[in-house]
């Protein structure tokens, strides 16, 4: 008796361990099915060698030539700009009587970018605003110093 408990132990056993392997082999497969799905529906479009496209905060054209971008902003008075920042959080950091007067609006990728010019503290820069993602609102996506004048 106790060798047919024995050997039906066994082939239990045995068939549990068969049961886990297939259980791990169809999770492996379904996983690889769901990367290859995964992988087809990327967009793959060769760009032709003289076509460039633009990252998804390029230079506005009112930004003049040579200036110089930055990804903080430190001002005197302690705070301080980053890339990020909501419009209201600039405006209340800089107040009003920071902006310039001058300002560009034009279309970027994700939406209307807005290009700003400023003076704060003796500093000069410029602030580009600009969804970061579709229908998201507009951050500030670029700050760049302006170069020196001759």
């Amino acid at each position: 008796m106790d060798a047919l408990a024995g050997s039906f132990r066994s082939r239990l056993a045995s068939a549990l361990e068969w049961v886990v392997a297939a259980v791990f082999l169809t999770g492996t497969l379904a996983v690889a099915s769901l990367l290859v799905v995964d992988l087809r529906r990327q967009p793959t479009r060769a760009t032709p060698a003289g076509e460039f496209q633009p990252a998804a905060t390029t230079v506005p054209p009112s930004v003049p030539e040579r200036a110089l971008s930055v990804p903080v902003l430190p001002l005197s008075d302690g705070n301080e700009l980053r890339i990020g920042d909501t419009v209201p959080a600039v405006a209340a950091r800089l107040g009003r009587a920071a902006e310039n007067g001058r300002q560009e609006i034009d279309r970027g990728h994700l939406g209307e970018r807005l290009t700003r010019f400023y003076e704060y503290s003796g500093t000069r820069f410029i602030l580009v605003f600009e969804p970061l993602e579709l229908n998201g609102e507009p951050r500030l996506a670029a700050i760049y110093l302006p170069p020196p004048a001759k």
